[in-house]
């Protein structure tokens, strides 16, 4: 329920004032109460909302600073009248709530459910998304289920009006990282930027601070082992590149980078990008490597989601023994998904033999898999859920064993009929759910 804190909700309690209002006062007030103990800050009418009126006024007071999410609470039966005007006006997510009533063989007394399917119907004509709830108000699951809507609003948000730094192009032949502006823009709400390497990028690298560059070298001491090991010009080179990285970011208040990390940052800088994206991505700010412009948009729904960081990576191997699925890349992995029974390294490059890489096997425990895929000519939302087995490292870099919910090798069947982008990213957690509603929120069809 973290995630639920800080969240905005509009809470908008419709009604007709010829049900049983002192009922519908009263589920009312329990729903509020128990969204307010959820963390959730309510903003919306006290009252009742029982004609247009005063669902006008409820909208208006929504329209300049939409809430994060919209529930109109349908305390009683109304027509759809006024949940198609506070819909239409109000720029948020959408959740129908409906409640339950004992079954006395005597009146109706908030006929809740019938109302929300008459405004369902309503909306689904006006090509307007909803989410619906249909439960107690202090019902555990109902509660539950506003909570996944909410995290999938939060994701929503995050991606609308977010700017993403893509950092060169993708190399020639990673038709996977392509990506296109305008459709982009129109999809997601997200921003995409350019930054030349050669003309921007690299000579404000080449600028930062040595100063800048000796401090992240020993904070990053206390968490890595190896530091002296690799060569001192290169290490700080890569961390010259995380300075500039740093300054990027502020400065064009990007929410993430998608970086053409090779092969210039290693023949122009004589040092590796991945190392400054670990460092980044545990910042907050998601970094994808080979430009891949989706997988950066991917991690930041995913990030969103869970509130930790999210890595792309590679399938790169079938773990017959463990029924998994082997994921892999050179280094760019946050230090906060490092199993903390292994300590990280300091690594230079498998195949450049430059540094800085972060080395470590990723840490146990459930994973939400998942990838904005334009694999068809169009987006769709592919998802997985799966478990990170504790196991050594596979490769040298960052690696993990991902056990999914069906067998590895079905999996990787659909992974390669379908034929998904090579990059997938993951974040720690089960969101699957959330994952879902996100998808309807953007029109997407879910693999």
């Amino acid at each position: 329920m973290a995630l639920t804190e800080g969240m905005t909700l509009g809470f908008i309690a419709i009604a007709r004032t010829t049900f049983d209002v002192p009922l519908a006062e009263n589920v009312t007030a329990i729903a509020r109460e128990h969204l307010q103990k959820m963390g959730f800050t309510l903003v919306g009418p006290d009252a009742l909302v029982t004609n247009m009126d005063e669902a006008q006024a409820a909208a208006v007071d929504m329209v300049g600073d939409p809430p994060d999410m919209v529930i109109l609470f349908q305390a009683t039966f109304a027509d759809s009248t006024m949940v198609m005007h506070i819909a239409t006006e109000i720029d948020a997510p959408l959740l129908l709530w409906a409640v339950p009533e004992a079954r006395t063989g005597g009146r109706l007394r908030l006929n809740s459910l019938c109302g929300i399917n008459l405004a369902g119907h309503a909306l689904t004509r006006a090509g307007i998304h909803y989410e619906y709830v249909y439960g107690e108000p202090d019902d555990a699951a109902a509660l539950e289920k506003v909570t996944q809507v909410a995290a999938a609003a939060r994701a929503y948000w995050a991606l609308r009006g977010a700017r993403i730094g893509s950092i060169g192009e993708h190399p020639a032949g990673f038709d996977t990282c392509d990506y296109d502006v305008e459709i982009i823009a129109d999809r997601f709400g997200v921003e995409v930027v350019s930054i030349p390497l050669q003309g921007e990028f690299f000579p404000m690298a080449q600028k930062s601070s040595q100063k800048d560059a000796n401090v992240a070298f020993e904070a990053l001491r206390e968490r890595v082992d190896g530091l002296d090991a690799v060569d001192d010009d290169s290490a700080k080179g890569t961390l010259r590149v995380y300075a500039a990285m740093q300054k990027l970011s502020t400065d064009e208040e990007f929410d993430g980078l998608a970086v053409r990390c090779w092969p210039e940052f290693f023949t122009e800088l004589g040092c590796a990008a991945c190392g400054a994206m670990s460092m980044m991505t545990d910042n907050g700010v998601p970094c994808s490597c080979e430009a891949d412009v989706n997988g950066t948009i991917t991690q930041m729904a995913l990030q969103a989601l869970s509130g930790e960081p999210a890595f792309g990576a590679d399938v790169v191997a079938v773990d017959d023994e463990r029924d998994g699925l082997v994921i892999w890349h050179c280094g760019l992995a946050p230090l906060s998904m490092a199993d903390p029974e292994v300590r990280p390294q300091a690594a230079l490059h498998s195949n450049r033999k430059l540094p800085l890489l972060m080395e470590f096997p990723l840490k146990p425990g459930r994973v939400t898999v998942a990838r904005f895929s334009e694999a068809t000519g169009s987006y769709r939302l592919v998802i997985g859920s799966a478990e990170m087995l504790r196991a050594p490292k596979s490769f040298s870099g960052t690696s993990g064993v991902l056990k999914f919910d069906r067998p590895a090798a079905a999996i990787l069947d659909t992974i390669l009929s379908e034929g998904l982008e090579h990059h997938i990213s993951l974040t720690y957690g089960d969101h699957t759910i959330a994952l879902m509603t996100l998808a309807k929120m953007l029109e997407l069809p879910v693999l």
